[in-house]
């Protein structure tokens, strides 16, 4: 579950115009396939990438005061310092919905029970006598984690970000959610309940942008406020310029990948029910104006009823104007495609953040996807599980990143770190082949570095 926080409000609700792709009899290539699947327009991120440049580059040179101007250009909030103090934590917990801290500690649960079953074991391989390699899985040091606001609250992502990162041990995480004008300039009170919740204290009232280039930089000490450390990996969704801001400061920390506005695709046949196909592209489409939502199905039967669903549930549902908006957009529409094979061909051309397989024999058919960021099988697993209680985690890749990223997981705050082990009579046994390399890479002082060990004097 991506998100695109912190833009206007939508117009009036309008009839869904779910455009069609057809891709029948075309024969496309897979570069084909890749420009004729629907998308969103794509000159957003070249337009946000001189704001976010200014942005980090004002975070870098005035720290705290750059952001509270930023803070309060971007969400009407006047501030101080960032930080959340340790009694609203407290207060926000206690003051929390009952039933709300029950599904967040049920989602933690099964989220914990997935993420500690990740975890990558170490390796020892004996190459000969006296002669081991090893690979130790190693947490980083320290982890930003980014939770979106905007047009809508997400305790959910505070748990997928958080969860992955204590399965993998990492001891110093530090959490940033835009302030909220309604909330005192803090974030929105669940954010910070179900922070609580996962034991986390240290947490910043920073939204955008500006919360990635604090954490990837840090912010220096001053006299309103402690220092904010900087992090070695940035991880979680939000919209364009979050994810322009992260691909930027790649390589100054690491991510987990550039999430930006979500996006379902569903995979249908004719014995998909018209019904919940609409009603789980609506459930994405109420996200963001900017959400994808796209049907893949060799059967203009049920693209026909999909659309007649659609007009009829995206009428009477609370977010009308948004999800119309979202559903007629250039990067939503139906991909009528000639047989099932062009689908899952078209479905690995999209790679999209979440694949719905609705078909006969849907695991089948989901065991021949290879590029998805979660698939969900059948009509019982529908993307809103995946989002809160699955025990899966819903920051994935988008906007085709799938093909090549993985979503977010405990290695993505774990280094795989490689120790060499020999002996002497290991080491001479292979000092020839060495010796032969290095001539023919004209690196000589390889070979020498390994005979030396070998002479009398030694």
């Amino acid at each position: 579950m991506t998100t695109s926080p912190e833009l206007p409000a939508t117009p009036p609700a309008a009839a869904v115009s779910f455009r069609t792709v057809d891709l029948r009899g075309r024969g496309l290539t897979l570069a084909g396939l890749r420009a004729a699947v629907p998308r969103a327009r794509q000159h957003t991120m070249a337009d946000a990438e001189q704001k976010v440049l200014d942005i980090i580059k004002a975070v870098r040179e005035d720290g705290f005061a750059a952001l509270s101007d930023l803070a309060l250009r971007f969400d009407g909030v006047q501030q101080v310092h960032p930080r959340v103090p340790a009694a609203s934590l407290a207060r926000a917990l206690a003051e929390l919905d009952p039933a709300v801290r029950s599904a967040l500690e049920e989602s933690i649960s099964r989220a914990r029970r997935f993420a500690d079953g990740q975890r990558p074991r170490d390796l020892d391989v004996e190459l000969g006598d006296g002669a081991l390699v090893s690979q130790n899985w190693v947490p980083v040091s320290r982890v930003g984690l980014y939770v979106p606001g905007g047009l809508a609250v997400y305790p959910s992502s505070v748990i997928m970000n958080v969860v992955p990162a204590l399965a993998a041990g990492v001891q110093s995480i530090a959490l940033a959610s835009p302030p909220q004008k309604d909330f005192g300039g803090l974030p929105h009170p669940t954010i910070l309940a179900a922070a609580a919740l996962l034991g986390i204290d240290e947490v910043y009232a920073i939204g955008g942008a500006q919360a990635i280039a604090a954490f990837a930089y840090g912010v220096p000490a001053h006299d309103v406020g402690p220092a904010l450390e900087p992090v070695d990996v940035v991880t979680g969704p939000g919209n364009i310029f979050v994810a322009t801001a992260k691909r930027l400061v790649k390589g100054v920390v690491g991510i987990d990948s550039e999430a930006g506005t979500t996006e379902i695709a569903i995979l249908a046949d004719s014995t998909a029910q018209p019904a919940l196909v609409a009603a789980d592209l609506i459930s994405q489409a109420e996200h963001d104006p900017q959400a994808a939502s796209v049907l893949i199905t060799d059967s203009e039967d049920l693209a026909a009823a999909v659309r007649t669903e659609l007009d009829l549930q995206a009428a009477g549902t609370k977010h009308s104007a948004r999800v119309c908006e979202a559903l007629s957009g250039p990067q939503s529409g139906v991909v009528l495609v000639e047989d099932l094979a062009q689908g899952i061909a078209a479905c690995d051309a999209y790679a999209a953040e979440h694949l719905e397989i609705m078909t006969a024999d849907a695991p089948a058919v989901a065991a021949r996807i290879r590029n998805a960021g979660a698939i969900f099988v059948g009509d019982y697993s529908p993307v809103s599980l995946g989002d809160y209680c699955a025990g899966s985690n819903h920051v994935l890749p988008t906007s085709g990143t799938a093909a090549f990223s993985s979503g977010l997981n405990v290695t993505t705050f774990l280094r795989a770190i490689q120790v060499i082990n020999y002996s002497r009579a290991a080491l001479q046994e292979v000092s020839g082949h060495i010796v032969s390399l290095s001539g023919a890479e004209d690196l000589p002082a390889h070979g020498e570095a390994v005979t030396a060990r070998f002479r009398e004097a030694n």
